[in-house]
This record gives structure tokens, C-alpha cells and sequence, in this order.
């Protein structure tokens, strides 16, 4: 049974990937992801405040404070609670890359077309074998169309694309106004590679303080339907590759992702709540499942219900909501 899959011009033995995740903070864990199974890592994503707070820093240290204000460094996010800055996140990859055989894929993640681009040719230097270019914006400014947004979005990643050899893969959220005309123009800009969705932390209120908080709520199977969705429309639309990052925690979750399209099935939460030894149980399972549905290989079986082959595509679009509130019938005349 063959179920090796091709992803940013690597070669991986299956598709079960560790997403960006607090599980590869140290070498000892990526060793043990390695061992669980794991057919590539990618790094927990460095952020362009980081880069940036580094950058002024050294400027500083360098020329002082003759034409500065003191408050300068205040202008950027707080971002000592990081656990790796710059420098720190270099040194991580290479220890990485010499501690295992799999794919090692460096992560970036910023919103704005700055000197922080250039780090991403740092990282190809480096030895990252691809890297996964994270674009997390919430769009706060009414000022501030949405093709204004795409097009800042755009030149960020054929920055980048022109910066580095390695493959890039662009990990977005599905809050665009027209997502396949933007991941088409993605494509356009260079991106070999789009990781379907990033998930937006959202803040809630403390009402015995009257303070805002943020946690983080691990995903569950919930969330992959949104994914399957925008992975059967995007599949087979030209050469890009296609990775799910979100819901994906059990082997039904990975097949219906793979039947969509996915190249990759990026694993996070589920490797956070059972551990390394999480891949290796998502491999054979995926290995019995295609064995025992009559598949010949990985390669078979994916794409094989995204919208240009599913026996009902339309259920992918807008007929799809109209069939499930006219037939729900629920508790109502009961």
C-alpha cells in the first residue's frame, strides 16, 4: 500500500504532519514527534513583532538614543513572554534538523510588508527544508478596503517568494470576500502550497474584573467541516498544494480531508491532548481504512469527492443550506 504524498516539493512517507505547536519548543520533543510518527514538523511560527522588536534592539544598542524617542520600544507588542526571539529561533532549527531525518518546515507569521521579509531568506539559509508563511490580520480599519488587504497580503508573499528557494506554503483564514479568486491570485504570487485555516483566537470578558482575556480553546471534529469545504472547492484547481490545519482528530477526520484534496493533514490538538504516538495510530488507521475501501494508493483516494468529482457537488454550495433548513425538523412538533 502505497501512502506516501508529495508537499512543497517533499517527499513524505504519509500525510500526518505536526502542525506549529508548543510540541516542537525543544529538540527533545520534535525527536519524540519523529518517533510517534510524524512524516514532517513545522515550527512554531516566529512573529514579525518578534523580528522587529530584535531589529530596534540592536539598532539601540548600536547608535543609542541620539535621535530616538524613549518610548520607542513601546510602539511595538509586548513580546518577552515569546518563547524563542530571532536569534533563539535560528539556533532551534539547527539543532532540529540535526537532531531528525524528517522534513523541518520554519514558520513566519506577520501581517505587514516590512524589513521583517528578509528573515525569511535567514531561515532558507538556515537549512529549513520549506516554510510555511503564516498571514494572520483582522481586518479592524473601516478605512481599509478588503482588496487593499489582499494586495498587501499579496506583495508579502511574492517577497517572500523571491527571497528564498525553498518552497512556501501560505497558511490563511477563510474571512475573504471571494476566497477562491484570492487563492488563485495566491497561487499567482508564488505560493507552491495553501494550509487551510488558521484559527483566530478570540478574546472574551472577565465580568468580576472587567478585563479582556485570551486562552486558547483546543479545535475538534467540529471545525473540519468549514475545511472540507474550501478543500473540495480549491482541489484539483491548478498545481498548488493543499494542506488541512484544524478539526482533524480522528482517522474518519483524515479520510474526509484526503477525499477533499488535502495533501497534508497538519495534526495539533490532537497531539497536544494524546501525545507523540498520535501519528503512527492516524497512519495505520488511514492504512486499514484505504485497504479495506479497495484503494490501491494515497494518491487514488484523494480528490476523489472534491467539487469537480464528487457525485453531488452542488452540495458544496449555496443548495446545500437551502436542503438543511427546509428539511430540519427537529424537537419542533414533538
Amino acid at each position: 500500500m502505497e501512502l506516501t504524498t508529495k508537499y512543497l516539493g517533499l517527499r513524505l512517507a504519509h500525510p500526518f504532519v505536526a502542525g506549529a505547536s508548543p510540541a516542537s519548543d525543544t529538540v527533545e520533543r520534535c525527536v519524540r514527534l519523529e518517533r510517534g510518527g510524524a512524516a514532517a514538523i513545522v515550527l512554531r511560527s516566529l512573529f514579525e513583532e518578534q523580528i522587529d522588536r530584535d531589529a530596534l534592539a540592536h539598532h539601540q544598542a548600536e547608535f543609542g538614543h541620539a535621535d530616538a524617542h524613549h518610548e520607542a520600544r513601546s510602539y511595538l507588542p509586548m513580546v518577552d513572554d515569546c518563547v524563542f526571539g530571532p536569534d533563539e529561533y535560528l539556533a532551534h532549527l539547527r539543532e532540529v534538523k540535526r537532531a531528525v531525518s524528517v522534513p523541518v518546515i520554519a514558520s513566519l507569521n506577520g501581517y505587514t510588508h516590512g524589513g521583517w521579509l528578509e528573515y525569511a531568506r535567514t531561515l532558507d539559509a538556515a537549512g529549513a527544508d520549506a516554510l510555511e508563511l503564516n498571514l494572520y490580520a483582522v481586518a479592524t480599519d473601516p478605512g481599509e478596503s478588503g482588496d487593499e488587504l489582499e494586495t498587501r497580503a499579496l506583495a508579502i508573499v511574492q517577497a517572500v517568494r523571491r527571497a528564498v528557494r525553498m518552497q512556501v506554503a501560505v497558511k490563511l483564514s477563510p474571512f475573504y470576500t471571494s476566497l477562491a479568486n484570492f487563492a488563485l491570485r495566491l497561487r499567482q504570487a508564488g505560493a507552491d502550497a495553501l494550509v487551510l485555516f488558521n484559527r483566530f483566537f478570540e478574546p472574551d470578558l472577565d465580568l468580576e474584573q472587567l478585563q479582556v482575556t485570551t486562552s486558547m480553546e483546543l479545535s475538534d471534529s467540529r471545525e473540519l467541516r468549514l475545511r472540507l469545504r474550501w478543500l473540495a472547492l480549491l482541489s484539483g484547481q491548478g498545481d498548488c498544494g493543499l494542506a488541512v490545519s484544524g478539526g482533524v482528530h480522528t482517522v474518519r477526520d483524515a479520510v474526509k480531508a484526503i477525499l477533499c484534496g488535502a495533501d497534508v493533514v497538519q495534526v495539533v490538538a490532537a497531539t497536544l491532548r494524546g501525545g507523540p504516538d498520535v501519528f503512527g495510530q492516524l497512519r495505520d488507521g488511514l492504512w486499514r481504512w484505504i485497504e479495506e475501501n479497495g484503494y490501491r494508493s494515497l494518491g487514488q483516494m484523494r480528490g476523489s469527492m472534491n467539487a469537480a468529482r464528487s457525485p453531488d457537488p452542488k452540495a458544496y454550495e449555496r443548495v446545500n443550506y437551502l436542503r438543511a433548513l427546509q428539511t430540519w425538523r427537529g424537537e419542533l412538533d414533538s
